[in-house]
């Protein structure tokens, strides 16, 4: 029990806030709001004095003005003024933030944190611990569990001075309709434009796509895709496993990529591609093929 009071304190605070709230009553219910639970017949009044003299009256207060609330359906929390469907399931240990909406049957499980003003489309599932930030989800989405969508994306320059300095990310990253998301992928937030995810398109697990990319509709994206930032991608595009795909890079309408790929250009007609660097796909065969002759010659 001392243990739990112990995770509010911080040390170099005064004993007034304790002094202030000397009712047990007060106390259960600040850390109820903490999503904490004190049962006093095990806390003693010397751990109770202990304890209170390190509590931060800041940290306190805000427990005291939390408006979150228990949803009653699963039993994870809410906060007041986010848009929750009365259809919608929230697990225990699932939080959702302040002016997030919630659409219907939408199924949120254990462990997930929906950021502040996200917005869920109606029939949508995510999976444990997910991350959602900064981002609307489509209707009819599976989001697997781990997926990290919303986060800043990785922008930095150096100063005048020599200094790292982080570029602004704030702008949002936008999911559409029936996309799949696999476990533990991360889709960064735009930047100078908002990064979208067209209807239709499936990702595989641990699949990185950049800050402000672009991603058409019904493309598939297999496992540990790389697509740097600014990429603009067309509809019914497939990359196999492992492919790269450099930043600023614009990728046409139903091309497909072999798995091990790099695309360092622009590829601008449909077809099949394959190698470092991508080149269509019978002139990487013959490239292969030329290469393994050599190495049977001796060829070097």
């Amino acid at each position: 029990m001392t243990i739990a009071i112990r995770k509010l304190a911080i040390i170099g605070s005064s004993a007034r806030v304790f002094n202030h709230l000397a009712r047990k009553p007060r106390i259960e219910e600040i850390l109820a709001r903490s999503c904490l639970h004190v049962n006093y017949r095990h806390l003693s009044e010397h751990s109770f004095d202990q304890t209170g003299s390190r509590v931060s009256t800041i940290y306190a207060e805000d427990c005291v003005h939390m408006e979150f609330e228990k949803w009653r359906n699963g039993g994870g929390f809410f906060h007041k003024s986010a848009q929750i469907d009365p259809t919608a399931l929230i697990e225990i240990g699932a939080v959702v933030h302040s002016k997030s909406v919630l659409g219907a049957n939408v199924h949120i499980q254990s462990g997930t944190i929906v950021g502040p003003a996200v917005t869920i489309g109606q029939s949508t599932k995510i999976g444990y611990n997910t991350a959602l930030s900064n981002c609307s989800i489509g209707d009819s989405c599976i989001i697997h569990n781990g997926a990290c969508i919303g986060q800043d994306g990785f922008g930095f320059f150096v100063d005048e001075q020599g200094n790292m300095l982080k570029k602004p990310q704030v702008l949002y990253a936008r999911i559409g309709n029936h996309v799949e998301i696999g476990a533990n992928t991360c889709i960064d937030r735009g930047s100078w434009r908002e990064t979208v995810i067209g209807d239709h398109t499936k990702i595989d697990n641990l699949v990185q796509i950049g800050h402000n990319a672009v991603i058409g509709k019904c493309c598939m994206l297999c496992g540990q895709v790389g697509i740097a930032g600014s990429v603009t991608m067309g509809d019914y595009v497939t990359l196999g496993g492992k492919v790269a795909v450099r930043d600023h890079v614009y990728i046409a309408p139903k091309v497909r990529l072999a798995a091990n790929s790099c695309v360092t250009k622009d590829i601008r007609e449909p077809g099949d591609y394959g190698g470092f660097p991508a080149v269509p796909i019978h002139e990487w065969r013959r490239q292969v093929a030329t290469q393994r002759w050599n190495c049977k010659k001796g060829i070097s």
